[in-house]
């Protein structure tokens, strides 16, 4: 169906904007979550700004890509892919929160600045800073894995929309992110290390993978014109 194709190429090009948005905010907001005396210093104010500007438009293409791919999966599992669009809001919940995060301590910096006392606000710019980065390992770091990885990998390699090859990059990289996530949560290693990298790796692939084929190739004609032969319904197994 053309208008299937057409859901399936804009969702492909959203997914494009999230990681070009995702990896411009994480770079942005580089001096407040690196700097730990960011509120008694000059700042970097606008460049922290212009980075909330990119969660923002992360958010908004993150749950476009669940509600253009929603009418398209839910012919071959209804409840799994209501399920991915609850993952996708739950994870922009979380991006949300750090975002908000952030942008305290871009307030507290600037109070600091007119009252002359940076010092007093460090332990809270710390907290702060602290949130964002829990929200980033449960948000990213763990709900992604569920529904971007498995739920939609799931979705993907039953339906036969792209490749199963392909699916099942998702099917392996978001339990396995998922995993690592948990491990993150209980020290077993850094968020920022060989290891969660490594295991980040294959759902990276699959995001990107999955973008870039849904953007110029669209959706194989097989089940995107086969809703009949599905039972939306059916369980997982």
């Amino acid at each position: 169906m053309k208008s299937d194709d057409r859901a399936a190429r804009l969702a492909g090009i959203f997914f494009i904007i999230t990681f070009v948005s995702a990896i411009a905010g994480a770079l942005l907001y580089g001096p407040v979550l690196t700097d730990p005396e960011y509120v008694t210093g000059p700042g970097a104010d606008v460049r922290v700004l212009f980075g909330a500007v990119c969660e923002i438009v992360l958010v908004i293409t993150n749950i476009g890509t669940a509600i253009v791919l929603f009418p398209l999966l839910r012919r071959h599992h209804e409840a799994a892919a209501l399920g991915y669009v609850a993952a996708r809001i739950m994870e922009c919940a979380l991006i949300v929160v750090g975002m908000l995060s952030v942008l305290a301590v871009v307030t507290l910096r600037q109070v600091a600045a007119s009252d002359g006392d940076g010092a007093s606000y460090l332990p809270v710019a710390r907290a702060l800073v602290a949130l964002h980065d829990w929200t980033f390992l449960l948000g990213p770091g763990f709900v992604v894995g569920i529904g971007n990885g498995l739920l939609l990998g799931f979705l993907m390699y039953r339906s036969g929309l792209v490749p199963r090859r392909l699916a099942l990059l998702g099917l392996i990289g978001g339990p396995l992110m998922s995993v690592s996530g948990v491990a993150v949560l209980f020290g077993a290693y850094e968020q920022v290390s060989v290891w969660s990298g490594l295991a980040t790796l294959p759902e990276i692939l699959w995001e990107a993978s999955l973008g870039i084929y849904l953007a110029f190739v669209g959706v194989r004609g097989r089940s995107a014109g086969d809703a009949s032969r599905t039972v939306s319904a059916t369980p997982l197994t």
